[in-house]
Formats: structure tokens, sequence, C-alpha cells
């Protein structure tokens, strides 16, 4: 986590020095909660996105998906792209789409503003993604993978 933090200090830093207009324009990629949101609606927006997103990777990547299945690895680009995409859809007008800790953080220490810094909302950035990646670890391996080799039982083919 160390290291994912400090890469993206340094890749926020380097947006910084080649687009700076752009830059300050955007307000440094820092996430906010936008006007009209409650701190449990951005909250709650970063969780299930978060959650859409870690399922995602789980389940495209699952190396305990059956034989008929082996062509997904290769594939799995694109269902992780397309939750990627839907998830910026949903979350960017409430919170500007955090879903990684660390690059909330390097925003935050490159643009250095107080938006970015607002202690009564940057826990959110940090709390949220944690939480959502959790409960999508916690479903993936006890409610699907449990549910599956019940579903299996003693019919299950070991061939």
């Amino acid at each position: 986590m160390v290291a994912q933090c400090l890469g993206a200090i340094c890749g926020v830093g380097l947006v910084k020095g080649f687009q700076e207009a752009y830059f300050v324009r955007y307000g440094g990629g820092a996430n906010e909660l936008s006007a009209g949101y409650s701190k449990g609606t951005g909250l709650t927006a970063e969780i299930i996105g978060t959650f859409v997103l870690v399922y995602t990777v789980f389940a495209a990547t699952d190396p305990k998906r059956n034989a008929r299945d082996s062509h997904v690895p290769v594939l799995a680009p694109l269902p992780i792209g397309f939750a990627v995409f839907m998830v910026h859809l949903a979350t960017i007008p409430i919170t500007g789409t955090g879903i990684n800790p660390a690059r909330s953080l390097g925003a935050a220490v490159i643009y250095n503003q107080a938006k970015a810094w607002d202690d009564q909302v940057l826990w959110i950035f940090w709390v949220g993604p944690f939480v959502g990646a959790a409960i999508a670890a916690a479903y993936h391996q006890y409610v699907l993978r449990a549910s599956g080799a019940k579903a299996t039982g003693s019919f299950g083919s070991t061939a």
C-alpha cells in the first residue's frame, strides 16, 4: 500500500508537471464530496463502487471456474473495464470516484488545497474502498464459493 501511495503521488506530480493548466482547472483530480450530497451518501457510493469493481475482478479471474470457462481469464479485462466505466458513471457526480485510497491520497498531496485535505470528508475515500473491498471478498469467498460447493455436492465431476 505504501508503494501504491508513493506511485500515486509521483503520477499526479507528473500530470501536474506536464499539464499544469488542466491540473489546476480540474482541481488536481482531488476527490471531494459534491454539493448537495451527505457524507453518508458519499461513503455509500464509495463502498458500492469499490464492491462492484472488486467483486468483478474476483468473478472474472477466479481460478476455480469450470474447465468450460477456460477462456475467461483471457477476456477478464472486458468485464473489469466495463465495471470501472459503470462505477465512474455512477459515482463521478457524487464523489469524483475515489475507489482507490492511493489515488485519492496522491491527488490530495500534490494538489494541496483545502478542499483536498478536508478532514470532514477525506476519510470517506479511505474507509469506503476498504469496506467495499472487504465486503466483496467476503461475499465471493463465503457466499458464492460456498453455494457453488453445495450446488455440485456429490454429483460434481472430479474429472
